[in-house]
């Protein structure tokens, strides 16, 4: 179905700092950044197709690689706060120049990812090493002039937006009229300004006055794709609730409210755990809603709140293994879900580093691996099986060697083409249809 290309990060001397954290393309698919727990940000550029070597196009090589966050303290509240990056999100290029928003728990801060070919030479007031000279040993003028170098790519942080959240921030969104972005944290929806770093607003706040009242907390929140007043957000106890910025400045009271309603023959120990959503997306026409909770993903049409029209199950087999997945706190993981470029299929991670793909038109689904094997150039991924209990097939594995330590939480997928890029841990592998 696709062919693998791996991309094997440095290791680095603290244990787990290069486990991927989040995965992002930009609005073309030329770049995809990787944000990991060390706090470092790595950008990789889609290589251009050369006339001698057609086929490589779809390559994707390290463009440039920075620190974006490091470990801070906060002293009022004695907490480390950590420097991994919880997301990234890419602005719409505008010029010569990219720009992406990278979050870590508390501060989110705006890059510009620049290149310089050029360098200026013959300065008047600096000698060639770069001291100033003695401006009284100056007899003539020189005409500075622009020479070749090397090509380097400079990072920069641009903005930096502190101060704005108490919680953890779980989600960053850009707004389709590209002058704001929202953060989310467990409990409040901030608005900020792209230009401005020391005031935002407060959209949403669903703190209780008294904390021991707390039933639930956001957990994802997103703008729509064209629409630039409405948002939507996810929470806890598995509802989602659609905003109009128009309608209030808080918008406390939601204009739509998306919720499955339990099964009672299902209910158990665990139900309120595994309802939980840990992603929601629109998709690329704003005409849906997905949402991705422990075992299943649902899509929602925007105008209908009484029911999902799909629901698919990601892994049902673990229904029978909550207990020993709450034990290892695996039940709590956060699995996230995304849309193709046309949302035909979507596309969401499960364990032994296994993914999940949903075909919306012909119901079909397949479930592929991510792993070193499935990842030479030019290997076809085989579709993978799961079975329970009973005499398995000699393809099949069995649900109880499963691997849950290899989780994909985390993928994207090429705005306009098959191409997926999936983070398995500490590596990160992209793979693209064989037509291409």
């Amino acid at each position: 179905m696709m062919h693998g290309k791996e991309r094997r990060r440095g290791m680095m001397e603290q244990h787990g700092a290069d486990i991927i954290s989040t995965v992002e393309f930009n609005s073309t698919g030329e770049l995809l950044a990787t944000g990991d727990k060390g706090g470092r940000v790595v950008v990789f550029q889609r290589e251009q197709e050369s006339k001698s070597q057609p086929h490589r196009r779809g390559e994707y090589n390290v463009y440039s690689t920075f620190q974006s966050h490091e470990p801070e303290f906060d002293y009022l509240k004695s907490l480390e706060i950590e420097e991994k990056i919880n997301k990234i999100r890419w602005l719409p290029q505008q010029n010569a120049a990219y720009f992406l928003l990278s979050t870590n728990d508390k501060t989110v801060k705006l890059w510009k990812i620049s290149e310089r070919d050029k360098r200026p030479e013959g300065y008047n007031l600096k000698d060639e090493d770069g001291r100033m000279r003695d401006p009284a040993t100056i007899t003539t003028l020189r005409v500075p002039i622009l020479r070749p170098m090397d090509l380097m790519v400079e990072a920069t942080p641009r903005r930096i937006f502190s101060n704005g959240h108490t919680y953890h921030v779980n989600s960053i969104s850009v707004n389709s009229d590209y002058e704001t972005y929202m953060s989310t944290d467990d409990l409040r929806i901030n608005l900020w300004n792209l230009e401005i770093t020391n005031r935002s607003f407060n959209i949403v706040d669903i703190k209780p006055a008294n904390m021991e009242e707390l039933t639930e907390v956001i957990t994802a929140a997103e703008f729509h794709p064209n629409q630039c007043n409405t948002f939507v957000y996810s929470s806890s106890k598995g509802s989602i609730r659609l905003c109009d910025m128009r309608a209030a400045a808080l918008c406390d009271n939601h204009s739509k409210f998306f919720e499955e309603p339990e099964d009672p023959n299902n209910r158990s120990f665990f139900s309120e755990i595994i309802s939980s959503i840990s992603d929601v997306k629109f998709s690329h026409s704003g005409r849906y809603l997905m949402t991705r909770d422990y075992l299943t993903v649902r899509v929602w049409d925007v105008n209908m709140e009484c029911k999902p029209l799909e629901t698919y199950q990601v892994h049902d087999y673990l229904r029978g293994k909550l207990c020993s997945l709450y034990e290892n706190d695996c039940i709590f993981d956060k699995f996230e879900c995304v849309w193709n470029g046309s949302d035909s299929v979507i596309m969401t991670g499960s364990y032994n580093n296994f993914f999940r793909m949903f075909d919306r038109n012909t119901k079909r689904d397949v479930t592929l691996e991510a792993s070193r094997e499935n990842s030479k150039p030019r290997a076809i991924l085989k579709p993978r099986k799961v079975c329970v209990g009973g005499k398995r097939r000699k393809d099949e594995i069995s649900v109880d060697s499963l691997d849950f330590s290899k989780k994909i939480l985390h993928t994207a997928w090429h705005p306009s083409e098959n191409i997926i890029a999936v983070a398995a841990t500490n590596n990160l592998y992209i793979f693209q249809d064989k037509v291409n």
